[in-house]
């Protein structure tokens, strides 16, 4: 027997401490709640009372309260989880500074919330609410992957967006990986959207989760801004940067947009199979080890794109048409629009051409010389989505979710006042969109005619709406 053996457990140094019950105030606690839930504004509201989620956005313009509407969410959370641990995240050291840290202050000094604050080392806070005590740190997303050990009920990042998707997405990925305690377990996301980021990519490009919802504040919407906040705003802001500043849309903000008329609502089709009388246009881009297919038909109202694919290499992209559309093929109904430079380059098969591999397999091309302009196809697909006369005559299927992305996001480079050109990735959003353009100028094209020496331009309409 060993000195050890007679001593309890962690009474070593000193005897062991019974620790006292948390008696709970629970008309303190109802009182707190109803006063915080009163103090906010109804778009504000019906994101705190989210308890059905596991992860919630909320994202919105300018001065319609993410600061105010993180600071309540964190309050309830942590008394909704008394005795557990909360953190609050900004994108640097100076915000959780300027912005957490005396956001939370302001909040609790006016609730009447007893608090004790410790800078040092790191900075926290410890609530006494009525339901109990309650731990909040505060740290910043520089530091996000050295969030270890930590048991944690709930989770906030302000404005995330503001990090690289990359980046804010490892880390999102971390932070639900320490909800781990506490009887409401959830993740906040706030920010004033920026561009297409993380936000956007969790809750529209991931589609609609059981365990997310994102909800959203307009500017507008905040009556206690100053009467002229918005006017000074639409003085000094482009139309991108007001919508997205105000309305808390997501827009591109960094370069100019390749198909800046496409929108999500207005260019839809329900269209997702087509029917034994249809024919099929296919537009092929093709690149090193990644193919693109747009599958594409002609209605009464336009063109409706009805599904993607991505195949390894040409024979790949073969056996997806047979695959999936060989009676189209069997009726001469299914043509093949595919970028015209393959026509002379071999793929891997015995140095046969990717034009000579898809003959071969009985398939039919619609063909020329060379690719048209990319100024030219780009106009023919944005002549599509909106014309001069306000008739928008391309529509896509929800199910296409790369060619959606392509049409919302695809920039112009600044460098080359080109589209941007991708690596032939997956995220590349220039194959998806060229596969889209080859097929669209086989059907209502853009071609060049000269007059008297003089180049002109005029829009071929080679579509036959039945």
């Amino acid at each position: 027997m060993t000195l050890l053996d007679r001593c309890l457990g962690g009474s070593i140094l000193e005897p062991p401490v019974q620790l006292a019950k948390v008696e709970i105030d629970v008309d303190a606690a109802a009182d707190l709640r109803s006063r915080i839930l009163d103090g906010l504004l109804p778009y504000q509201r019906v994101m705190i009372e989210d308890t059905d989620h596991r992860i919630v956005g909320f994202v919105g313009g300018f001065g319609c309260g993410k600061s105010r509407t993180m600071c309540a969410w964190s309050i309830l959370l942590s008394m909704d989880n008394p005795g557990e641990l909360g953190v609050m995240f900004a994108p640097t050291g100076p915000l959780v500074r300027d912005v957490v840290i005396r956001s939370l202050e302001d909040f609790l000094e006016q609730y009447g919330i007893e608090y004790e604050y410790r800078a040092s080392p790191l900075p926290e806070f410890t609530l006494h609410l009525p339901t109990g005590p309650a731990t909040i740190l505060c740290r910043s997303m520089e530091n996000w992957s050295r969030i270890i050990g930590l048991n944690c009920a709930w989770i906030c990042a302000d404005e995330i967006d503001t990090s690289k998707v990359e980046i804010a997405q490892r880390a999102v990925d971390k932070f639900l990986g320490r909800l781990r305690a506490g009887n409401r377990r959830q993740l906040g996301l706030f920010s004033t959207p920026e561009g297409f980021g993380l936000l956007y990519e969790l809750f529209h490009e991931q589609g609609h989760k059981p365990d997310r919802a994102m909800y959203k504040g307009r500017t507008a919407d905040n009556p206690h801004l100053p009467a002229d906040f918005l006017d000074a705003m639409r003085e000094n802001y482009s139309p991108a940067l007001f919508k997205s500043y105000t309305e808390g849309e997501f827009c591109n903000l960094t370069q100019a947009s390749v198909y800046p008329e496409f929108n999500r609502e207005l260019n839809v089709s329900s269209i997702d199979a087509p029917t034994e009388s249809d024919t099929l246009w296919l537009g092929v881009d093709f690149n090193v080890d990644r193919c693109w297919l747009a599958v594409c038909i002609q209605r009464s109202d336009g063109v409706h794109v009805i599904a993607e694919h991505i195949a390894r290499d040409t024979p790949g992209v073969i056996e997806v048409i047979l695959d999936r559309y060989g009676p189209w093929v069997d009726h001469g109904q299914l043509i093949v629009c595919p970028d015209a430079s393959s026509q002379s380059r071999s793929s891997k098969n015995a140095g046969i051409s990717d034009f000579g591999l898809m003959k071969a397999a009985g398939l039919r091309l619609q063909t020329q010389a060379s690719n048209p302009f990319i100024r030219d196809r780009v106009l023919t697909v944005n002549t599509l989505i909106l014309n001069a006369k306000g008739e928008r005559k391309l529509f896509v299927h929800p199910s296409c979710k790369g060619m959606i992305k392509g049409l919302h996001q695809h920039a112009y480079d600044q460098a080359t006042q080109q589209p941007e050109k991708g690596d032939g990735g997956e995220l590349d959003l220039s194959g998806q969109m060229d596969a889209l353009g080859y097929a669209c100028w086989q059907m209502a094209g853009i071609t060049a005619w000269t007059t008297k020496g003089h180049n002109r331009t005029r829009a071929r309409q080679a579509l036959r709406f039945s």
